[in-house]
């Protein structure tokens, strides 16, 4: 969530932010009147608790005065003794109606917080400055890489990754449909090859870049999943078990955000930086229709992710080193793309910038999204409680995630690196692990 002190110090920065994303700014006024309230509440409720623990303490000293008194006791003393007892039955009274009121003030403090803090997460990170206005379609082309084949000059029609891979025998949806429903699939000989020897190559290349390698749970809990900000707005994208109350991620950016929960990290010699492949898990909630044809939209797919835990001052530029990594992958895939700014209205709630890169796909004409990473700054580490403490100053840290190779690249390198006779080109990083330059109908 979003800092509190930087919406009571500056809320026309965070209305800014929620102009530029399209969401209602309204929820800021709403929200500092929710903090007033539950400040308020917060300072009875401390003032009348600090009364009451005033008032015990004189019982405490009432009652051994009683005690003192009942043991000295004498006939003639009654009098004494009976006025003791009065005092300690009225303080008991007094303070049986302050512990009840001291309840009653807690129960409001503790609605109060639980009013802000539902408030509060329905505003995203405040974009950063920079960030294009808009929706989807308002992003800003930083740099294009790369010409696109022409295939006619070349003398044939291309083929989509579909036909292709079937080609190749290296995929079966109707299978995939048959066993599970559709928009899952069967990888198969030269596909599942395919798709390995990049994953490997990721997993390389960030290990060479100083990333330790995690295997990570790809079910996680509410708080986890709540803390990563994958259930705000788009709760309905994720596969829930309800028996467990255990979620799918659809990132192993989730299990790497909850992986120092409530922790302190030493970030004296540096950012942390990690890196995991996992299998993920989409329901693609409201995309019916779209991309039903091959593997480009699906629900289960395979993932190399980097996630990054640094100060806040080091994240922009930990975030140029996660789109550089993203960037020299995908010149090793030999593929034209671009490289685009996200619009505010279309980062999600944890980003405060997000930088895609898009491969040209030949069969749509235009480019899909390959990779994508996000500065989330200390959105989600203020959620999850990850600090770091530095001088003796103990302050919330930063998170940034940027996606190293998909399943979906196979879709960008094959139909870009396809021949006439449907065979397909290995880019020359791959080679090494799939031990052949050319995948080629026939083999397995």
């Amino acid at each position: 969530m979003i800092d509190i002190k930087v919406l009571r110090e500056d809320p026309e920065l965070v209305r800014v932010s929620q102009r530029a994303r399209g969401e209602d700014e309204a929820v800021v006024d709403a929200v500092l009147a929710a903090d007033e309230q539950r400040r308020s509440a917060l300072s009875e409720y401390e003032a009348l608790k600090a009364e009451q623990n005033r008032a015990n303490k004189a019982m405490g000293s009432l009652m051994g005065r009683l005690r003192q008194a009942q043991k000295q006791a004498q006939p003639a003393g009654g009098g004494d003794l009976l006025r003791l007892q009065a005092e300690v039955d009225q303080a008991r009274a007094a303070g049986t109606q302050l512990s009840a009121r001291v309840k009653d003030l807690d129960a409001g403090r503790n609605e109060a917080e639980a009013q802000l803090n539902t408030l509060i997460r329905r505003i995203g990170n405040v974009a950063l400055e920079g960030v294009p206005v808009g929706g989807e379609d308002d992003f800003k082309v930083l740099e294009t890489v790369g010409t696109p084949r022409d295939f006619r000059a070349e003398g044939f029609e291309p083929r989509d990754h579909v036909e292709l891979l079937e080609g190749l025998g290296g995929l079966d949806l109707a299978r995939g449909a048959k066993v599970a429903e559709s928009r899952f699939y069967y990888l198969m000989g030269q596909g599942v090859r395919l798709e390995q020897a990049m994953l490997n190559l990721a997993l390389d290349r960030a290990y060479d870049a100083g990333f330790t390698q995690l295997g990570v749970p790809t079910l996680v809990n509410h708080h986890t999943m709540e803390g990563a900000g994958f259930l705000d707005t788009h709760a309905d994208e994720v596969y829930k078990l309800g028996t467990d109350e255990l979620y799918l991620t659809g990132t192993s950016e989730v299990a790497l955000a909850g992986l120092h929960t409530d922790e302190i990290l030493d970030l004296s010699s540096g950012p942390k930086r990690y890196t995991a492949c996992s299998t993920c898990y989409r329901r693609e909630a409201g995309s019916y229709g779209r991309d039903t044809r091959g593997i480009i939209r699906v629900h289960q797919f395979q993932k190399v992710e980097m996630f990054v835990y640094c100060r806040p001052g080091d994240a922009v530029t930990e975030h140029a080193a996660l789109l550089g990594h993203e960037r020299a992958m995908l010149d090793l895939m030999e593929i034209p793309y671009r490289v685009i700014d996200i619009a505010a209205g279309d980062l999600g709630g944890p980003a405060a910038r997000k930088f895609d890169c898009e491969g040209w796909v030949p069969t749509q004409d235009k480019y899909r999204e390959l990779t994508s990473t996000s500065n989330c700054t200390t959105f989600q580490a203020r959620r999850l409680g990850i600090r770091e403490k530095a001088e003796g100053v103990t302050s919330v840290v930063a998170t940034l995630n940027g996606t190293l190779a998909t399943t979906r690249w196979l879709v960008a390198i094959l139909e870009n690196h396809q021949q006439a006779d449907g065979s397909v080109v290995v880019p020359a990083a791959l080679r090494p692990y799939l031990r052949t330059d050319r995948l080629v109908p026939g083999a397995r």
